[in-house]
């Protein structure tokens, strides 16, 4: 059994192999206008990605990650890192349905000034 992320329209989903007890609010400039909160996977964990047609990227600074959103109704969908060796990847937990957010632990992150954990 998976479970399964989509956007708006369905065109881009993301099947993981479970939902994550705890998820991430980060108040960086990008993270609060995208409006995102994030479910991190590792990607052993992550058992389908949308094929790269489905989405365009963007890249803040040209730097780390490259955020994806779906090429037709525009939701944030996932991030994945630039460095392939980085285990973990972001998926919008918003996607996976009013569920998740009732029963995750919501923890915040200072990713506009220190990157650590407030709570």
């Amino acid at each position: 059994m998976t479970e399964r992320a989509a956007c708006h329209c369905g065109a881009v989903h993301i099947e993981v192999a479970a939902l994550p007890s705890e998820v991430t609010l980060c108040n960086c400039s990008l993270c609060v206008a995208y409006g995102v909160i994030w479910a991190y996977h590792d990607v052993a964990d992550i058992v389908s990605l949308p094929d790269a047609s489905l989405t365009d990227t963007y890249a803040w600074n040209g730097r780390h990650v490259d955020f994806h959103r779906c090429r037709t109704c525009g939701c944030i969908t996932h991030w994945m890192p630039r460095d392939a060796s980085r285990q973990k990847r972001g998926i919008n937990a918003r996607l996976f349905g009013a569920e998740l957010l009732a029963t995750a632990r919501v923890r915040h992150k200072d990713g506009a000034n220190t990157g650590k954990y407030l709570d």
